[in-house]
């Protein structure tokens, strides 16, 4: 007798539909998915329609996800050699590679599709650039081969609030290459502080990270130093009046927080101080951009 197949299905469908969303990095697109709303709404003095800032996340939304699940597909054996990525669907072997690669093509497709017909040319070339900036740039020539990969690819990263903001104006002023240039600098004491406490990974990987290539002392210097440089472009909306003085408090708070954690990590290192140095380094950005957004609307 043939066995039932609804209940294998029931049960399959769901894990196979979360491998293929997991492929994705969710959590990564989300704080993307933010920072682009967040350009979005700073780029007008009101209220962009909404239909448009739905239309253009999700666009911005599928082709990062496409940009996610490429760089999945390329780095397959090397996240099999990490603990912190042996279980991605294509590390475990949950989800081919040709079926990658079909659904990255579906997703980046799709999300080029809503942003040229339904939000305008100029954001889906810049998220297109983007998507090459990361999956190709950055994945391809950069991290194999140089401890400076997070650095110089940091601009992919960074370009979110730029595509929010070309989303709704069509435009891409300083002002929104000022909040990709917050991005930028807060990428290396972000992504040195993850590679600190995995450094083990990044060994096993053989990937040329600065721990690896320069050890932890250099690393936790540079993320000293990029962390003042950060604080000091947070002051930047502040002095060309982009932002007052509600922001300019929140960001010397915010700064002041995150230079305390560089500076521990840099006299007292440990695995644990690293760890906390990255989960703050994330509060920090949401929290910063939020207060941008805050002081924005209570100014109006």
């Amino acid at each position: 007798m043939q066995a039932p197949v609804g209940p294998t299905l029931a049960v399959a469908l769901p894990h196979l539909l979360r491998q293929y969303w997991l492929l994705t990095k969710p959590r990564v697109t989300q704080l993307a998915l933010f920072c682009a709303v967040i350009g979005m709404l700073l780029a007008t003095p009101q209220l962009p329609p909404l239909a448009l800032m739905a239309k253009a996340t999700l666009g911005i939304g599928l082709l990062a996800g496409a940009a996610f699940a490429v760089n999945s597909i390329i780095e397959r054996h090397i996240d099999a050699r990490m603990a912190r990525t042996r279980m991605r669907p294509l590390a475990s072997g949950e989800i081919s590679p040709l079926a990658a690669i079909v659904f990255s093509g579906l997703i980046g497709g799709a999300g080029m599709w809503m942003l040229y017909t339904q939000v305008n040319a100029l954001t889906m070339w810049l998220t297109f650039a983007t998507f090459v900036g990361y999956a190709v740039v950055y994945t391809v020539l950069l991290k194999p081969y140089t401890p400076q990969n997070i650095v110089i690819g940091g601009m992919s990263g960074a370009m979110p609030p730029v595509l929010g903001w070309a989303a709704v104006t069509d435009s891409v002023p300083a002002q929104a290459w000022l909040l990709a240039l917050i991005i930028f600098t807060w990428t290396p004491p972000h992504f040195w502080s993850l590679a600190l406490y995995r450094l083990d990974d990044y060994q096993r990987a053989g990937l040329p990270m600065l721990p690896v290539t320069h050890g932890p002392q250099v690393t936790r210097l540079h993320i000293l130093l990029y962390t003042i440089v950060l604080v000091a472009t947070t002051l930047l909306p502040f002095a060309i009046e982009m932002a007052g003085l509600l922001y300019l408090m929140a960001a010397l708070a915010l700064g002041a927080v995150f230079l305390a954690f560089a500076w521990r990590l840099y006299r007292a290192y440990s695995d644990q101080w690293a760890r906390a140095t990255f989960n703050y380094s994330i509060v920090y950005l949401a929290a910063l951009f939020a207060a941008l957004l805050v002081d924005k609307f209570l100014a109006t």
